[in-house]
Order: structure tokens, then sequence, then C-alpha cells
């Protein structure tokens, strides 16, 4: 139990009615999770307003209320307490509440379009390599010094968000690295936790159903940088234009890294195969069983983080060429007898699908053919399909256009929006198959040896979401199970 005082501190209040002397048990923003003695955080939602869930709060028996409109009928014994900001008064709320554990390890933030994921989990596997109890909070997965915790958004709440890091504190860890999404650092859900560094990876055509245009997107990013305290570090890709742009404001000591450019940290990709890549890195040649320049970027944007950070370079060096990619990730299968290679990526925008389809035709040989199976979810921005369409038609020898998560949307409509990005002159080589899984076996079936399948949007999840129902769903086991039937 914890005093209300000590769970408001730092957050600037406007009016008070009732004792801040009130003990609380525990805090949540969900009116259904509330409990006798819980402080209820009434907060402003994307689709939801929890002002309208305040008597139901009081009548689980809350003992305090945070919210921006103290109610006009108040409840006696309830402590009321108005803000200005019910989302940032919840995540420092959220942070007293476990007593500031973000404040008692080395946290570095992650965020940028593509690569959140990968740079996040390579992060965790070096420092943990180096012999570091570490923490990781991912769209894949969240650990905590080894123990898996499965991941349901890119970026928890904020009360999720400080719980687990208390639990990496209490475990023993030193570093927790982590993935900051555009929506979790507009809606401030990291806006009370004390980064140590923050890193950019790159930022291109995405998420515009929530942040409304391309401008809007990018200052959502960079106000992560902004908010970096003078004592740490933010290390941004100077290949990607708006790395600058990112880190114009930010008191952080800033760093750079980049394979076309002068910067802190430099690499070249010396030779690439579907097996891996040599790069240099600082002067030192490094195998890596990564694929592709973008994970070369990736890399090297680790290798800098960890310098940035004092560790040593050869250690460092020979931990990182023995990363594996994170789940869904350029991972891959070898159909046995006809040596065909399928590949399975999250690339789910346009400029992360370029990426992997230029990195693939960087390592073919071009006698092969090269079948791309790619969709777009629905109920998400809606302007990328046509741009995913063009650029699998334009980079691929074939392309299926199929389901990714309809959700609620006719996925025939979605694929129609998608059909509309591609020329006449490549119209003959797209096939529209709404059925994912029909759409994955026709791409083997239409397969001979040597040649290379992508299956592209999906990764990681085991799921397809279709009218608020999740069907269990694995790109990976399915590409496999058609590539047993082909032998048979």
């Amino acid at each position: 139990m914890k005093t209300l005082a000590d769970i408001l501190y730092k957050v600037t209040l406007i009016e008070v009615n009732g004792s801040t002397d009130t003990q609380v048990s525990s805090i949540s923003f969900d009116s259904r999770k509330v409990e006798t003695s819980s402080l209820f955080i009434a907060s402003k939602g994307t689709s939801v307003d929890g002002h309208e869930f305040i008597s139901v709060a009081e009548d689980k028996g809350a003992t305090a209320i945070v919210c921006e409109a103290i109610p006009s009928i108040k409840k006696h014994g309830v402590t009321y307490v108005k803000v200005a900001d019910s989302a940032l008064a919840l995540a420092i709320i959220a942070e007293n509440f476990y007593d500031n554990p973000s404040e008692k390890l080395k946290i570095v933030a992650i965020t940028g379009t593509n690569g959140k994921t990968t740079i996040a989990t390579l992060l965790y596997h070096l420092f943990t390599g180096l012999h570091y109890k570490c923490g990781l909070l991912s769209t894949v997965e969240n650990r905590i010094n080894g123990k898996v915790i499965p991941a349901t958004h890119t970026t928890q709440d904020e009360i999720q968000l400080s719980s687990l890091i208390s639990e990496m504190v209490s475990s023993g860890c030193t570093h927790c690295f982590m993935e900051a999404s555009s929506h979790a650092i507009h809606q401030k859900r990291v806006a009370a936790l004390k980064f140590y560094g923050a890193v950019f990876s790159n930022i291109s055509h995405d998420h515009l159903d929530y942040h409304k245009t391309f401008k809007d997107y990018i200052e959502a990013k960079k106000s992560l940088f902004d908010h970096l305290p003078a004592d740490s570090f933010a290390i941004i890709n100077a290949d990607d234009k708006n790395g600058k742009v990112m880190v114009q404001n930010t008191k952080a000591k800033v760093f750079s890294y980049s394979l076309h450019s002068a910067s802190d940290f430099r690499a070249k990709i010396l030779e690439i195969n579907f097996n891996g890549m040599i790069m240099q890195i600082d002067g030192e040649e490094v195998y890596s069983p990564l694929v592709g320049s973008f994970n070369a970027s990736n890399l090297l944007s680790i290798y800098g983080t960890a310098m940035i950070m004092g560790e040593s370079k050869i250690p460092v060096l020979t931990v990182l060429s023995k990363l594996k990619p994170a789940e869904g990730r350029f991972d891959y299968v070898l159909s046995e007898h006809h040596r065909i290679m399928g590949i399975v990526d999250y690339a789910h925008t346009p400029d992360a699908l370029e990426k992997m389809l230029t990195a693939i035709k960087e390592i073919r040989t071009g006698n092969e053919k090269l079948i791309t199976v790619v969709g777009c979810g629905g109920d998400r921005d809606a302007t990328k399909r046509p741009l995913m369409a063009r650029v699998a038609s334009e980079l691929s020898d074939q392309v299926i256009l199929t389901s990714d998560n309809p959700r609620s949307e006719d996925p025939n409509e979605i694929l129609n929006e998608m059909k509309k990005g591609v020329v006449p002159l490549k119209i003959s080589r797209v096939l529209s198959i709404a059925d994912r899984r029909e759409a994955i076996r026709t791409a083997v079936a239409m397969s001979v040896k040597g040649d290379i399948i992508l299956l592209a949007g999906k990764g990681h999840e085991k799921y397809q979401e279709i009218n608020g129902v999740k069907f269990p769903f694995d790109d990976k086991n399915i590409l496999s199970e058609a590539f047993i039937q082909m032998n048979k």
C-alpha cells in the first residue's frame, strides 16, 4: 500500500478534493480492473474516454480518482484529483507506484519505422552474451533475464511497462532494451521513463491512419529524442535523411552510424549470400549470419550503441558475429528436395518490402524466379496499399496479392486497392488470392528448383485477425507444410 501523496509525486495538480493521505493498493486506467482501494486514472484514449467510467470505478471500490474534469456528483470517501493531462499523469503515477524502476537500470529505446524489433532483440542478446542480466521489451516477446513473457503490443501501456521494468530490477537486470513505437510516444506511454539512450533506425511511410500526416509521424518519433535527459545518448542512422531531424532539439549527446557517409561508426559489406555476410566494422572483418544491407545497418547500430555504453571492441564483435535474426525477420525455410528458398519476413511497409526485395536481389543469381506473397492489414493505413503492390511488382518475377490481417474489412476490397498501384506493364505478373493459406500453396506450386518465395507482412505473428477473431496462422509452418506436400 502507498499513500496517494507518494503516488502523485511530480504530477502537476490543478485541484484536489479529499485527502491525499488515503491508502492505495493498486492503480488502473481500466475500470474493469478496479478493486477496493484502487486509484483510477480517467484517461482519454483514441476510442474510449475513461471519464465515462468514473462512476463504475467508484462502485467497484476506488478510493481515489485522477481526472481532467472532476464529476459534479462525488462519492463520499473518494479523493478526486484534477490534472491537465491524464495520459502524462498516468505515466508518472505508474513509475511512482513501482518505485521509479527506470532510474535503477540502463534503458535504451529503439524507434523508427523498420528495424526496431531486430535492433532491440540483438542488443538484448549482445549484452546477455557480454554477461549482463538484461530485459527486453519488443513486438515479438518480452524477456526478463531469460524468462520469456508474451508480448501483446509493440510498446505496453504505462502500468505494464513500469511493472515489467520493476520485475527486471528485482531480477537483478542492469540493462533493458525496448522498442518505442510512434503510438506509444505520442500517447505518452513512455513519457515518465528515464532513458539511458535512444536509437533511431529510419523512418518511412507507415501509420498514417493514426498520425494523419507524415510530418505528424516524424514529430511523434522526434519527441522521444526531444525529451532525453542531458546525461543520455542518442545514436542516429546518418543514411536516413531524417536522422538529423530527430536530434535537432535533443539535450542528449549525439552519435551517428552509416554504411555510406561520414559518421561516428562506419561499416561496409565485403561479401554476402543466403548464409550470411562478411562486414568490415571499425577496421575489423566480422561474419554475421544475418543477410541484407538493412541488417548490416542494424548490426552497426548495435555495435555503435555498445561502444557508446563503454564496452570493448573485440568482445562486442565476437558476440555480434554469433547473433541470429529475430523471429520472422528474414527467416527462411529450404525445400529439401527441390532446393526452393522460402523466406518469411515482417516487412509490412513499402520501404521495408523494398529493402527486403533489394536484399534478395543482391544475393540471387538472376536465373531463378522470385515469387512474392504480400498483403496489407485492414483497418490500418490504406494509403500504403497501392505502394506495397507497386514495390512487389517492380522487384519480383511473380506476385500474389493476398490477405494479411483483414480485420473488419472485405479482403477482396483491400486487394483491389493494392492492385491499383501496379503499372499496366506489370499487371500480367500479379495474381490476387484472398485466402492467404491458398496463396502460399499456390506460390509453392508455381515454383521450381532454385526459385525463391518471399512471404511478406506477418513475420513472427501466429494468428490472422478476421472480423474481431484471431485464428491460428503461422506463415512459416504453412510454407513448411506446403513444401512437404510438394515432396510427396
